[in-house]
């Protein structure tokens, strides 16, 4: 961009990282509505936190609430979402923390986009998977329901398409998992990427 530098910081992410005696990366769960993407990144989050391991959960219904307050549904607008939020957690990752994602982020491109803003091996992609009859069925919202009235405009699942991932780092089955073998799953790959 025309005269915007990018500017070094004088503390890099290495020294970040070393002061906090972990890694960082991007943990990006996506899958249906009520899959379990939120309930399992709070989870994993939280036992993190009990380790003392620095960590941040961005999910899609809290960044809608301020930093994505003015964008819809539509596939430009969930595009547009996703991107910023790419570039958030990217902004985590440099800061050190062990960043949790939690969007539906239906479309592969997008999910590419965050993947290649990131160094390698920074981007840790969670396949929360689990049919859509039985995503319906948990939804606290209602909001399946009211997709199939009419009521809620190009929903993910109903209205709107999801890509499903073709080769993501962790598949969780949720409609055969429970949320603390769904857990463990995670801490293992971050223990097997000496992440933590």
């Amino acid at each position: 961009m025309e005269n915007i530098v990018w500017h070094n910081h004088r503390v890099t992410k290495s020294e970040r990282r070393k002061l906090n005696n972990h890694g960082s990366c991007v943990v990006w769960f996506t899958g249906l509505p009520s899959s379990g993407k939120s309930t399992i990144a709070s989870e994993v989050e939280h036992q993190l936190y009990a380790r003392g391991i620095r960590t941040y959960l961005l999910d899609g219904d809290n960044v809608r609430h301020g930093l994505n307050s003015n964008l819809g549904f539509s596939p430009e607008d969930r595009e547009e979402n996703i991107r910023r939020i790419g570039e958030v957690a990217k902004l985590f990752v440099d800061g050190g923390m062990i960043t949790f994602v939690a969007f539906i982020s239906p479309y592969k491109k997008d999910r590419e986009r965050a993947r290649h803003i990131l160094e390698d091996g920074e981007f840790i992609e969670v396949y929360v998977k689990c049919p859509v009859g039985i995503c319906e069925q948990r939804d606290p919202k209602g909001q399946y329901q009211k997709a199939r009235k009419g009521e809620i405009k190009e929903f993910t699942g109903v209205s709107a398409p999801y890509e499903e991932p073709t080769d993501p780092e962790i598949i969780l089955e949720t409609d055969k998992l429970a949320v603390e073998e769904s857990v463990k799953k995670i801490m293992d790959h971050l223990v097997k990427r000496k992440i933590i």
